[in-house]
């Protein structure tokens, strides 16, 4: 059977592992946290910069919650990204590309988890930017662009202090080291096939164009030297 064929059979299998990753993205812990730290009384969306995300959580409610944010957005795009290589794996087997469409299948599922991160069925579809969900479906698609985009970043705040800039900045590079690791390494080295490259790219791609867009009040800022530095509140 063909890799169309198992698709074709598989389709409703495929549709759940988006649909379930997408409704995982929609649990957006900032608007959570921030309602049980402030006891209902406070919306994230209407504090700060407005950003159902990390960073605002840390400038507007504290380090605590913020902890949370990031530890909860980040698992829930792994748990996202896992169920969809799961499913993926289930459609998809016996074929002899099986290993490269589970991984483009995470890739896949981890955009849609991102997708309901920004725009969450369960709050109004207004959410976060997607840099923490977009680093836990790194870790699961491909550890070694998430290392080299987590190195990226940190070098990059660590010099800036600024946390929009180095989201942006992964975002850009994101594809660049995606088909780097992609062609040099799994197509040069071992049996990976070229549209398996080309996929991931552009998948990462994609990815990185969405949070990019996502940033583009950031980028205002940052070009007119008024995006402010982290701060935690005391």
């Amino acid at each position: 059977m063909s890799n169309m064929q198992m698709l074709m059979s598989g389709w409703y299998i495929v549709l759940i592992s988006f649909i379930a990753a997408y409704l995982l993205g929609s649990i957006n812990t900032a608007v959570i946290v921030t309602g049980i730290a402030t006891k209902g009384k406070q919306d994230i969306r209407e504090m700060g910069s407005g950003n159902a995300g990390f960073t605002n959580v840390l400038r507007s409610v504290g380090k605590v919650p913020a902890i949370l944010t990031i530890v909860f957005d980040f698992l829930k795009s792994v748990i996202a990204v896992l169920i969809g290589g799961i499913l993926f794996a289930v459609v998809f087997t016996g074929s002899k590309d099986i290993d490269g469409i589970v991984v483009i299948g995470k890739y896949l599922c981890g955009f849609f988890c991102i997708l309901g991160h920004s725009f969450p069925v369960y709050f109004h579809f207004k959410g976060g930017k997607g840099i923490v969900s977009a680093a836990g479906m790194m870790l699961v698609a491909d550890w070694r662009v998430f290392v080299i985009i987590l190195t990226t970043f940190l070098i990059v705040f660590i010099f800036s202090k600024i946390i929009s800039l180095a989201s942006i900045t992964c975002a850009c590079l994101f594809p660049v080291y995606t088909f780097i690791l992609t062609f040099f390494i799994d197509y040069m080295n071992f049996s990976y096939t070229v549209s398996y490259v080309v996929l991931c790219t552009l998948a990462a791609f994609f990815i990185g164009l969405f949070v990019v867009i996502k940033h583009s009040s950031n980028i205002k800022r940052l070009l007119a030297g008024e995006e402010k530095k982290i701060t935690a509140k005391k």
